[in-house]
Formats: structure tokens, sequence, C-alpha cells
């Protein structure tokens, strides 16, 4: 990670600005407490400083009376609304202890009844954050049945999480076969080939580019 005086002249602006820790645009962000800094790391990796692009930058908004509102606080939020807090109690569960002794035991004694079953949420951005997409029911289903398309090609399953204007949330479920970058390359190539022919608006907001995800993406396993 950068440290701010490596960031660009934009990022230091936007940073500046007083904003939630989590994408105020995206209510998965915030249910699962995922931190807005991965998608600003990520827009910054594949560019250099000089000629920087953010379509999320936020300048800084002057207060001439100050406002009794109050900022949300998301720590005292109901727990029931982070389901980060549940995810990571989950390989600590008895079930998931047992599941594990189980599958070790067959591993050892009988090796061919193993199923390799591997599970990841993968997030990546439009490129420059570009909020392109709106929040149509119809887009929505649209870029998941595009998705569903692939569950042949990476040998599992895939599921559009949320859909918000800049980036995707996605739940993988793989067989171990490819890797996770020739599962998301396969992933981001043939959604882009749907999107791009069904939404002609989107490649017009994106000054007639055929990209549309950004080359970098974050990911983790889940239990």
């Amino acid at each position: 990670m950068a440290i701010p005086t490596e960031l660009p002249i934009k990022c230091q602006k936007c940073a500046e600005s007083v904003r939630s820790m989590f994408n105020s645009k995206c209510d998965y962000c915030k249910k699962l407490e995922f931190h807005e800094e991965v998608l600003c790391h990520l827009n910054r990796c594949m560019q250099d400083s000089t000629n920087f692009k953010c379509y999320a930058f936020r300048p800084i908004l002057k207060v001439i009376n100050q406002s009794n509102n109050k900022i949300l606080d998301v720590s005292k939020c109901p727990k029931e609304q982070h389901a980060k807090r549940y995810f990571d109690k989950l390989p600590d569960s008895d079930k998931s202890k047992y599941e594990r002794a189980l599958a070790l035991q067959k591993l050892r004694y009988d090796p061919d009844t193993v199923i390799i079953n591997l599970k990841y949420h993968f997030v990546w951005n439009v490129i420059y954050r570009f909020p392109v997409f709106d929040q149509s029911i119809d887009v929505f289903k649209f870029i998941h049945s595009s998705l569903q398309e692939c569950n042949e090609s990476i040998g599992g399953f895939v599921n559009l999480l949320w859909l918000a204007p800049d980036h995707v949330h996605l739940y993988v479920e793989s067989d171990g076969e490819k890797s996770v970058e020739e599962m998301i390359q396969e992933i981001k190539q043939r959604s882009r080939k749907a999107i791009l022919s069904k939404f002609a608006e989107i490649k017009n907001k994106l000054s007639g580019t055929d990209k549309i995800w950004d080359e970098t993406y974050f990911t983790e396993t889940i239990s």
C-alpha cells in the first residue's frame, strides 16, 4: 500500500474529506464492513500518478453552518447487520471443525471420494471507478445471467452478490481445476462482451472504450 506522500494528488485531496470508511453507495460494502480503501487501492494499482483518473473522487465540502446530524457509527449498529462478523466466526464453529476432520479422514483412507469445493468472494472495479451501472432490476438480472454463463467454463458456479455503480461483488464456487486468475479473466471477458452488446450506452459513457472492468481484483476465500 502506498504511503500518503506517494498517492496521486486527487487521492490526497479525497482522503482529506470526511467520509465513511465503507462505500456509501454500496449496501453490500456496508453490510460486510468492506473498506472502500480496497477499491481505491485497486484503482491506483494499474495507473500512474500523472494521468490518474478516478470518478469516485469527492472534493472537500466547506461547512457554512454546523449540522446537527451525527455521522453514523457503524460499530454501534446491531450485529446482525454485519455479515462479516458471521463469516469470521465460521472457521471456528463446531460444524466447520467436524467437516475439516472428516475431509482429512476421507483424503487419507479413500481419496477418490473427496470432492473439492472452493468458495470465493471476488470484487473488482469498473475502469477508473466510473459509475456506469444504474440500480434497475433489469440491469442486475442481465448481468447476473451473463455471469452464470461462465459456470461451465470455470468448472463451478458464479453468483452476482451485488452490483454497485462502480464495482461488483461475486460469489464463486470452484472445483479447483482453474486458478483464481484464470477464473477471473474468463468471467471478465465473457461478461464484458455480453454487457457491451446489450447496453450500448455503457460504452458511450466510457468514451467508446471496449473496456469495462479494471485489470485488478480483490479475492478472499469463504469457509
